[in-house]
């Protein structure tokens, strides 16, 4: 399935309806953790789209799945 073009504000608010929460914010990024595994997510907070490569490291990261990702948006 083809990855979305998404923003740093969509991944966030993706990951926040999987069950992560803010654990902090340094600068322009959201360091995401989940609340039953302990699993952190930095996700870059850009006005701008993110970068195919970066998004699907961030999936992999929180353990998400493309299609997943896609219900979550």
């Amino acid at each position: 399935m083809k990855l979305p073009r998404t923003g740093g504000k969509q991944a966030v608010e993706a990951l926040l309806r999987r069950g992560f929460i803010i654990h902090r914010i340094r600068g322009s990024h959201y360091i995401l953790k989940h609340s039953s595994t302990g699993c952190r997510v930095t996700v870059p907070y850009h006005r701008r789209e993110l970068a195919p490569k970066t998004l699907l490291s961030i999936l992999r990261q929180a353990g998400i799945s493309v299609e997943e990702f896609i219900k979550l948006i």
